[in-house]
Formats: structure tokens, sequence, C-alpha cells
């Protein structure tokens, strides 16, 4: 599905394309470093809180320009997703 959905109030953006550019060393998705929204490219400034979750990964993060974030990776599925608040 490509486009921004609705889901639970916040946005959620899907895309075939590349959708979060990450720092990979160990593993693959260490540290997101930016992400496309709204055909955007916006720099992360500052990661809030990351987590392991089942099956993946969890970030919350700033952008340069103060906006908030949900980052989502799916491990199986190779897959991004982000979460507008």
């Amino acid at each position: 599905m490509s486009g921004a959905a609705k889901n639970g109030g916040s946005l959620i953006e899907r895309s075939p394309h590349q959708l979060v550019e990450c720092h990979s060393g160990y593993t693959y998705a260490e540290r997101p470093t930016a992400l496309y929204w709204q055909g955007q490219r916006l720099g992360i400034e500052a990661i809030e809180a990351q987590w392991r979750i089942p099956g993946g990964r969890r970030f919350r993060v700033r952008t340069a320009e103060g906006q908030i974030f949900e980052l989502f990776y799916r491990e199986l599925d190779d897959e991004w997703r982000i979460h507008s608040p």
C-alpha cells in the first residue's frame, strides 16, 4: 500500500520505496539517521527512546525540525513503518 493511512488517531506512512535511512554496524537498523515523510527527507536530530519488540525494533525520534515520529522496523519482513502521533 502506498501513501498515508489513518490508524487510531495517528498517521501511518507506508510506501514501497525507502522510508528510513539508518546506520548499520554490527546489525542492520542500529540507528535511524533520516526518514522520508510526505515527500520530504527529514534528518533525525535525536533518538528519544528505542526498544526491542517481538519481531523487530522501535524508535521514538525527533527531527531537526522538531517533529516527533515513531519508527518500527519489522525484521522478518525487512519493512519500516513510520507513525506520526
